[in-house]
């Protein structure tokens, strides 16, 4: 990927934005943690506009736009899409009118599959699978593989509404599978974020024999490749001084491990829908129940439409929209908190 215009003006300390149209993005959200310990973060999931699959791509175009606008208001250093389906669909044409990095899950998540696999099942929404994106990835890095993918538009609404170990969610996971179990796959992608929540249910049904492939964890190393090539990835952990690392008796193992959840704990939860449900359904996955803040669709679209021009002049890129503030509902009534956030 080229280095794009805003580069210049990028720097390590900036944070990185990563979004997601629910809790799906918090599996890219973990393994960030884990192999990026220094890096602060901002997260962003859309669930005012949740689920993306059954969008057309003119709608997700749009969203993805609003939110990278909002996201460059914040200086962010990158953007991440910890999603498949606006990966499969927008990613080449907002790399070309954004000047900031733009990292999707797709590619990773194919070379991973191409690794473990010759038979290659792929679980995706009905988008990412209608887009072929997995299929076209994988037949690019190896001609010889098979793809077999299955749309399944009916996991989110489960995972979002926390009904993962509810009954029905079995079923629908059995009738899924069924037919790539049938085709005899050695290797089943996780081809939406929010998948492999259902780990668990998964490995109820699966033979032994399927390895399963989370294209976050590749995401998260191609994250980090790409910000040592911009020579932008963070040394060290905000706070974290050399002699507080010399001095600290822990394994480095275990250092690590503190970094990353003090990161993860650090991290900034924003959504467009509404935040306590967020908070509520999210804390099984991070181990703690986040201060989440709302951002409106309607600031988010006021914001895209104030930076607009700014996309083919970058140098004219202005992070307050109409020069107003925008009122946000927060999970916190800590009083260091404010109800309004001005950009």
């Amino acid at each position: 990927m080229s280095i794009p215009a805003l580069s210049g003006k990028l720097r390590s300390n900036f944070k990185i934005g990563v979004f997601d149209s629910g809790v799906g993005g918090l599996t890219v959200l973990n393994e960030m943690c884990e192999q990026l310990p220094n890096e602060s973060v901002i997260y962003f999931g859309d669930t005012a506009r949740v689920p993306y699959g059954n969008r057309s791509k003119s709608e997700i175009l749009l969203f993805v736009r609003e939110i990278i606008a909002w996201m460059m208001s914040l200086e962010v250093k990158m953007i991440i899409m910890a999603c498949n389906t606006s990966s499969a669909l927008v990613l080449e044409e907002v790399r070309s009118e954004f000047p900031i990095p733009i990292l999707g899950i797709i590619l990773p998540g194919a070379r991973a599959a191409v690794k473990s696999g010759k038979r290659i099942g792929v679980v995706s929404t009905q988008a990412t699978a209608d887009s072929n994106a997995y299929q076209q990835a994988v037949l690019e890095i190896d001609p010889t593989a098979k793809v077999w993918q299955m749309g399944c538009p009916d996991f989110v609404p489960l995972i979002e509404s926390d009904r993962i170990h509810d009954p029905y969610t079995l079923a629908v996971a059995k009738r899924y599978l069924a037919p790539l179990i049938a085709a005899d796959i050695d290797t089943l992608v996780y081809g939406c974020t929010h998948y492999p929540h259902l780990a668990p249910i998964f490995k109820q049904i699966l033979p032994e024999n399927i390895t399963l492939v989370d294209p976050a964890k590749h995401l998260a190393g191609a994250t980090a490749q790409e910000l040592e090539i911009l020579r932008l990835r963070r040394s060290k952990a905000p706070g974290q001084t050399n002699n507080r690392q010399r001095n600290n008796p822990a394994a480095p193992s275990d250092l690590q491990s503190s970094y990353s959840q003090s990161q993860l704990r650090s991290t900034e939860f924003y959504v467009s829908g509404d935040p306590d449900q967020f908070a509520q359904v999210s804390q099984q996955w991070l181990g703690y129940k986040p201060e989440v803040k709302q951002i409106s669709v309607v600031a988010l679209e006021m914001i895209h439409a104030a930076s607009a021009p700014s996309e083919a002049h970058p140098e004219r890129l202005s992070p307050t929209p109409c020069g107003g503030s925008l009122h946000i509902r927060s999970t916190s009534t800590h009083p260091h908190h404010h109800d309004i956030y001005r950009e």
